[in-house]
């Protein structure tokens, strides 16, 4: 399981119920207007997370995949959690930003690139173009940036905009992770680490299994 950057494996049950009990005190038609979830009864509501349906059952502290069985990493959950506690309702700005640009980002950034954006280059850097065919299982669309990009929301207001360059004998493929800059009010800089790194995960799973 890929880790907070800050959160000890011990730790991750202890968070999950601290977000539990914080989204069980705010108002949920107030969360449900703020984050773009849909209310479905009084004690539970309705998410998108990366292009899959959430059930989150307040009362009870369950976090599940609307109408499938499989079972939600507890990463995911906590993520979701946050995602909802967090939400202001910004809209997106249109406006991309680094991740050295957010709080705290700068130092962190060399150990984001290793986790995040090499092992992107490393799967997709020779054939760019399976990139936004893999991003459509997760929501994901074309974007104008480079020589391939895509945009891809997690949730329904945050988007994350993975951009490639390609090589050649004397430049080597290059790329970037960006987001919209309304990211800040949602999540905060940790969230943002597990969110791309998870996606990124799930787009080079898809495309090792989519290659064999």
């Amino acid at each position: 399981m890929k880790s907070y950057p800050n959160i000890s494996e011990e730790g991750f049950g202890l968070a999950y119920e601290l977000a539990c009990k914080k989204l069980a005190s705010l108002d949920l038609e107030e969360v449900c207007r703020k984050s773009g979830a849909h209310p479905v009864d009084q004690n539970r509501i309705m998410i998108h997370y990366l292009n899959r349906l959430y059930l989150v059952d307040i009362p009870k502290g369950q976090i599940s995949l609307k109408d499938e069985e499989e079972e939600v990493p507890i990463k995911d959950k906590i993520l979701i959690l946050h995602y909802l506690t967090q939400a202001t309702g910004a809209a997106f700005t249109n406006k991309l930003i680094t991740y050295a640009q957010l709080q705290g980002g700068k130092f962190y950034c060399p150990a984001f690139q290793k986790r995040t954006l090499e092992p992107i280059l490393k799967c997709f850097g020779e054939k760019p173009e399976l990139l936004p065919e893999v991003s459509r299982k997760f929501g994901g669309h074309r974007a104008g940036y480079g020589d391939i990009s895509v945009n891809i929301d997690a949730f329904p207001f945050v988007r994350i905009v993975i951009v490639l360059w390609r090589g050649d004998d004397e430049v080597p493929t290059g790329g970037n992770i960006l987001f919209d800059k309304n990211i800040t009010d949602y999540l905060s800089t940790e969230d943002v680490v597990v969110l791309s790194e998870t996606l990124i995960w799930k787009l080079i799973n898809l495309a090792k299994s989519s290659s064999q």
